[in-house]
């Protein structure tokens, strides 16, 4: 009997040591994935920079003008135009500039060909001119626009801002999303190409 006692005894405490020990590691597993979990949202806090959303692509600080402009799908008129024109490299610079972004639906709005005719190698001086009359130097945000301010562009034209019932125009342009700020400027998405005189 003392023989029954003592294996009985012992398989009580083998199974209590077996129990203590599978929900020590279940602890440790759970311990595990809860650390797993929180260093994954920590890196998925750090992989999420806040930006401005333009055409389905958030433009960020990390980027400059030029690869936040290339997310747009709505400025891929714009992207093709400033490769033709060569300046890419001049916009993707130190800066600081201030662009004043004209939309896909802007450019198709202008008159039948005038997209294609400025698109043409020959025609590369004349879209230049047309781009960085939509450039100015430094980082311009909202904020700094006052109504009936100028703005000297990169072309050497001016620009007309106007401030009524907080709707900001430049020109005949509506600011439609302001202070997308990237790393050598700040892009102002507008509804109209600025032509220059």
């Amino acid at each position: 009997m003392k023989k029954n006692f003592l294996k009985s005894f012992a398989v009580v405490a083998i199974l209590g040591l077996t129990l203590t020990a599978c929900n020590s590691n279940k602890q440790a597993e759970a311990d595990a994935d809860s650390m797993a979990v929180d260093s994954m949202s920590m890196v998925d806090s750090a992989a999420t920079e806040e930006g401005v959303l333009v055409g389905g692509a958030m433009m960020v600080t990390s980027k400059n003008i030029v690869e936040n402009a290339l997310g747009s799908a709505d400025h891929t008129t714009l992207v093709a135009a400033v490769k033709a024109a060569d300046l890419v490299e001049t916009l993707s610079g130190t800066g600081p500039f201030t662009v004043f972004a004209p939309t896909n639906e802007a450019f198709t709005a202008l008159p039948a060909g005038t997209v294609d005719n400025l698109l043409k190698p020959e025609m590369k001086g004349d879209l230049a001119k047309v781009l960085t009359y939509h450039v100015v130097a430094g980082a311009v945000k909202a904020a700094d626009l006052q109504d009936g301010m100028e703005l000297t562009t990169v072309q050497g034209g001016k620009l007309k801002v106007t401030i009524k019932d907080g709707v900001v125009m430049i020109n005949n342009a509506k600011v439609t999303i302001a202070d997308a700020v990237s790393s050598n400027g700040v892009t102002h998405v507008i509804d109209a190409v600025l032509l220059p005189k």
